[in-house]
């Protein structure tokens, strides 16, 4: 008797390059480079409009900025590409508390 294994997919490379972007955008907000965070960010989403997490770092920058309206959508759209993980939308309602 064989056993199915479920194969798990592997990201493509515009994926795993907006992944990267993601994680290079969040360690500039960390270091206060609002500006070039977004920037950053925003590539991330233009490869993979996907990308929940760029989403909850573009809101988290324009939140930073005090620009209310634009890190509204960006937390909306966080909230719908993250809803399937638990522990991101436990961050994002959060985030949407702040805004």
């Amino acid at each position: 008797m064989q056993i199915a294994h479920k194969e798990t997919r592997q990201p493509s490379p515009r994926e795993k390059a907006s992944i990267q972007l993601t994680q290079e955008g969040k360690q500039l907000l960390d270091e206060g480079q609002t500006d070039n965070a977004i920037r950053l960010l925003e590539q991330a989403i233009g490869l993979n409009p996907s990308n929940g997490q760029s989403y909850y770092y573009l809101a988290q920058a324009w939140l930073e900025k005090g620009i209310f309206s634009e890190a509204k959508e960006f937390n909306n759209l966080a909230q719908i590409y993250l809803q399937d993980d638990k522990n991101w939308m436990i961050r994002v309602e959060q985030q949407a508390d702040q805004i």
